[in-house]
């Protein structure tokens, strides 16, 4: 694998040069153009620094073409030149997206950057020096604005703290330790199965893994590594038979997308080495196979290989990872005594600029044998996913117009074959504010609605809104038992979300003005290469709406809708090409 990733470190070399800025009277000039946007930036992902951290690791590499390669030398001499004119006054950088002047986002170059830094220092190379001076320089400035700054996610904290890890490490400051530790003094936000608060499988659980596994090295501190253990314990039981990481039910921007092992290769392969795990470097293994690059700046694996050759090897013990299994994440977290304790943290609801993950443990259920793998999840818009061979069916939804979006489950109990899920929603009005609760604008001439204490209002004719889903596994599927009640004529919407590489022989569809599939009649059978998925049962319509306000579809897939009115029992038989065992 060593050898494939120097190859694509080469090739990543060239591609970035070509994108380079060398017009002189540009103000980019000597970053590299993120193809996206058109514009350079500092960031860790499409920005310059990755570029460099491509170009640092051959440039040092005698395995590399470009290895001592002067041009290539002069032109990292210049993106850090671009990168010293882009940093802010504050030592802060702002990535190109929603964040600006951003600690957080800073820190993650540092821990790329001074990654890199080392690397290059390690080298007998005097025409680095002034390459090194400036990489330093960039470091030095980011200290106050990472002694002082915040985040606004539960990751960026652990990114902060290995930031702060590095610059104690090179610049020896007890004063990033220190605020390190305040940050630590929050505690892990954990579950005992070892999921993370964003529930991100795609993108921040690898984040907050590997941003531990810095900190605990750089600040001492090995009881850092528990939490990134039980993480990785639990991410052997989110991946799809083809390779795919779980992430129907995530709180962040990977939800839904496709997302593979490799931003997992860094942790597991580190901690099979330190643990000794076979479980964790059989992991490591599969996350190595599927890398396509080194990495972004700020976990580039080529880099950290040649700081750690130690890395470049397999692990002599290696196990396979599991193919068979039924397994309940969080099942038994106390999640409901946390969210009754919500009220005493004072804050009532409102936090800025991020948002609570008041479904951080909601249970998880994952199903996998073989080639087909199901996932029953809660609190969120799918409650259901399927994988079988090379089909996806990426979500199984319930929206309503009695509060106009997703209903999601919110528990779910073993059945004898199979589960229960159950939902419930509420919505109703509110009276007057009471005469002496008012505020003085409400005798002007001008009374804002915005003024009025709306906390304080009566709740008046509350009505309920139930569901109930029953998951039973079949010898060649699963049927599902759909029930919705507790009102009369609520418009409801079924929708099928499978993935857009496949196609629909069999079934009477009706296609949406929004370009979504009404299911009219038949049997609905979904087939990709050899591979299908029949459904039967869920059709209708029962009534015309195409759609449901809030419940927004997810983009590059095939949706197929199923309309049904409350009280409803619909029963979707689901079958498989082949025998789920």
């Amino acid at each position: 694998m060593y050898k494939q990733l120097v190859a694509f470190n080469d090739i990543a070399v060239e591609e970035g040069l070509s994108r380079q800025v060398l017009d002189r009277g540009s103000r980019y000039y000597g970053g590299t153009v993120d193809p996206e946007t058109g514009i350079a930036w500092v960031n860790h992902t499409t920005g310059t620094p990755t570029d460099m951290s491509y170009w640092g690791a051959a440039l040092v590499n005698p395995d590399s073409a470009y290895y001592r390669d002067e041009e290539l030398l002069s032109r990292l001499e210049l993106a850090t030149e671009f990168v010293l004119r882009r940093q802010h006054k504050d030592g802060t950088i702002s990535p190109g997206w929603t964040n600006f002047h951003s600690p957080p986002d800073t820190a993650f170059v540092v821990v790329g950057y001074a990654q890199l830094y080392q690397l290059l220092e390690l080298q007998d190379w005097k025409p680095l020096s002034t390459v090194l001076g400036n990489m330093r320089l960039f470091l030095e400035r980011t200290i106050p604005a990472l002694l002082t700054g915040g985040g606004h996610t539960p990751n960026h904290r652990w990114v902060l703290c290995a930031a702060l890890g590095f610059l104690h490490e090179l610049f020896g400051m007890k004063e990033a330790v220190l605020r390190a530790q305040e940050w630590l003094a929050e505690g892990m936000d954990m579950t005992p199965d070892g999921e993370w608060t964003e529930r991100s499988n795609g993108i921040y659980s690898a984040v907050s893994d590997i941003m531990l596994i810095h900190a605990a090295r750089l600040l001492n501190l090995p009881q850092l590594l528990d939490p990134v253990r039980l993480n990785l314990r639990m991410m052997m039981y989110l991946v799809h038979p083809t390779g795919e990481i779980v992430t129907d039910y995530s709180g962040r921007q990977d939800f839904g997308r496709y997302h593979d092992l490799s931003p997992y290769f860094l942790p597991y392969a580190i901690m099979a080495q330190l643990d000794e795990d076979a479980q964790f470097a059989g992991m490591a293994n599969m996350a190595g196979a599927v890398l396509k690059n080194p990495g972004v700046c700020s976990v580039n694996v080529l880099v950290r290989m040649l700081l750690e050759p130690e890395l470049q090897q397999a692990s002599n013990l290696m196990e396979s990872v599991p193919s068979r299994y039924e397994k309940m994440l969080n099942g038994e977290f106390l999640r409901g005594s946390y969210l009754d304790s919500m009220e005493g943290a004072g804050h009532h609801g409102r936090i800025f600029h991020s948002r609570l993950h008041t479904d951080f443990g909601a249970p998880v259920v994952r199903i996998r044998e073989e080639r087909t793998s199901a996932t029953l999840m809660t609190e969120t818009p799918s409650f259901f996913s399927l994988r079988h061979g090379t089909v996806r069916l990426l979500g199984l939804q319930l929206a309503s117009f009695f509060n106009p979006g997703y209903t999601p489950m919110q528990e779910i109990t073993k059945l004898a074959g199979g589960y229960r899920m159950s939902g419930e929603q509420r919505k109703g009005y509110y009276g007057p504010v009471a005469e002496g609760l008012l505020p003085a604008t409400s005798k002007t001439p001008i009374s804002p609605w915005y003024l009025l204490p709306h906390h304080r209002r009566l709740l008046t004719h509350e009505q309920t809104f139930r569901v109930q889903i029953d998951a039973i596994r079949s010898e060649n599927g699963w049927t599902l038992q759909l029930e919705g009640g507790g009102l009369e004529d609520i418009m409801t919407q079924i929708s099928f979300v499978f993935g857009n590489e496949g196609e629909f022989t069999s079934g009477e569809l009706s296609e949406t003005e929004e370009g979504h599939y009404m299911w009219t009649g038949g049997t609905l059978r979904y087939s990709c290469g050899e591979d299908w998925i029949e459904l039967t049962g869920a059709v209708g319509p029962e009534h015309k709406a195409p759609s449901v306000r809030e419940a927004s579809m997810p983009a590059n897939c095939k949706v197929v809708l199923a309309n049904v009115m409350t009280p409803f029992s619909k029963t979707i038989h689901i079958r498989l090409s082949s025998s789920l065992y």
